[in-house]
């Protein structure tokens, strides 16, 4: 990220020759300005999928300058805004941001990107500065605002971008997505709000992981995870809708040429697992907190309980659906989640629950039970995991037709 925690006046703070600033995807609704390379964040627009942030007068602000998301715990203020999505005027892989912002002491902004793949599809949010996974012809940019202290406030006067494309020093290989066997715990906080704005409701249906890289913004699941029992006997569909446990920049499911910290650590380890085995860091979090468990995802309460059917804090597989490839759907119901099946039946034993909004990835399509959903009525089922079936009318593919193959 472009973090700048210089006191006073900040101008054109990110534009190394060799540094790139951050590719950003577009938002769910189509970019309508016409396509550019150079263009300048609208500050002034803020709306559901923003938290905390004012743009009155064109000046990007923290609107409350005491507030935090609920499971942060420390004085200061944290804000951030999703500009719409913007079209490019040719495919690039780097965003570029040039920055006027006035940073007193303690306070920093950052600055992300991401890049449209496909109709649900998004790389990773980006720090500026960072090249893209790929090419990409629509980007977003985050803008988010920190202070470390009450009352004191970071303002953002302008943001100029410009995208672009350099070679880059590995790419990631699509195929499978990743899996990882990490300890999970129980978020809670029902009544609090989330990194992304959502207030987290009883028995709520999302999960934190400590990197903002993959958050979906409030009410989508554009980053979404498989989080199972270690024997697999019930399992949870799920967007990330938080950050946290422990750290906030450790993609621990990235290799090390990509994760943003801990680099010496092994892919899908974890730095909170380090730390509190191994003495890491001190035993220490990213953020200093002394580590009391291994966790690298937190639960929300509905996921725990009714999803995964855990009593206590343990050791869970999580896939990180979006590092796959392949045809995708998202998850739409009246608000609740829905069973998954082990096989095209409605009267087959549920294997567990996939939330509202999340992204599943479909692997093969087969004919079974004639089930009414959101999107119709059809007699279609999609796999979204190993023996794992939905109907396919709960589901957002952008087509009428079966996306994935036959199985």
């Amino acid at each position: 990220m472009i973090r700048i925690m210089k006191a006073g006046r900040v101008t054109a703070a990110v534009l190394a020759a060799g540094a790139v600033t951050a590719l950003a995807g577009a938002p769910a609704q189509a970019a309508t300005a016409p396509p550019t390379t150079n263009w300048t964040a609208d500050l002034s627009t803020v709306d559901q999928d923003d938290v905390n942030v004012t743009g009155q007068g064109g000046t990007l602000t923290l609107a409350d300058a005491a507030w935090h998301r609920t499971s942060r715990v420390f004085a200061g203020s944290e804000g951030s805004l999703l500009t719409a999505g913007h079209r490019l005027g040719s495919a690039a892989n780097r965003v570029s941001a040039e920055l006027t912002a006035d940073t007193p002491r303690g306070t920093s902004v950052d600055v992300d990107v991401r890049g449209r793949t496909g109709v649900n599809d998004w790389t990773e949010w980006t720090p500026a500065g960072t090249a893209l996974k790929s090419a990409v012809n629509e980007v977003q940019v985050r803008i988010s605002l920190h202070s470390t202290t009450d009352g004191v406030r970071p303002s953002v006067k302008s943001v100029a971008l410009s995208a672009d494309s350099v070679p880059q020093a590995s790419a990631l290989a699509a195929g499978t997505e990743l899996t990882y066997k990490v300890f999970g715990t129980r978020e809670g906080l029902p009544g609090g709000t989330t990194a992304n704005g959502h207030v987290i409701t009883s028995r709520d249906h999302f999960v934190a992981l400590p990197s903002g890289k993959a958050l979906a913004p409030k009410g989508t699941g554009n980053y979404s995870v498989r989080v199972c029992r270690t024997d697999g006997s019930k399992c949870e569909y799920a967007p990330v809708w938080d950050v946290g446990p422990w750290n906030e920049q450790d993609d621990y499911w990235n290799p090390s040429s990509v994760r943003t910290k801990f680099k010496d650590l092994p892919q899908g380890q974890p730095e909170a697992y380090a730390a509190y085995h191994n003495g890491y860091n001190g035993g220490k979090s990213g953020l200093g907190y002394k580590v009391q468990n291994p966790a690298g995802i937190d639960l929300a309460d509905g996921v725990f309980w009714d999803g995964l059917g855990m009593s206590d804090n343990g050791n869970v597989n999580v896939t990180y659906l979006w590092t796959g490839s392949g045809p995708t759907g998202v998850v739409s119901t009246a608000g609740d989640p829905m069973n998954v099946r082990a096989s095209a039946s409605t009267s087959a034993a549920i294997k567990g629950l996939a939330a509202n909004y999340a992204k599943v990835n479909i692997e093969c399509y087969v004919e079974g039970d004639t089930v009414t959903g959101k999107f119709g009525t059809g007699n279609i089922w999609d796999r979204i995991g190993p023996g794992h079936y939905v109907s396919d009318t709960y589901l957002q593919t952008g087509s009428d037709q079966p996306v994935a193959p036959h199985c």
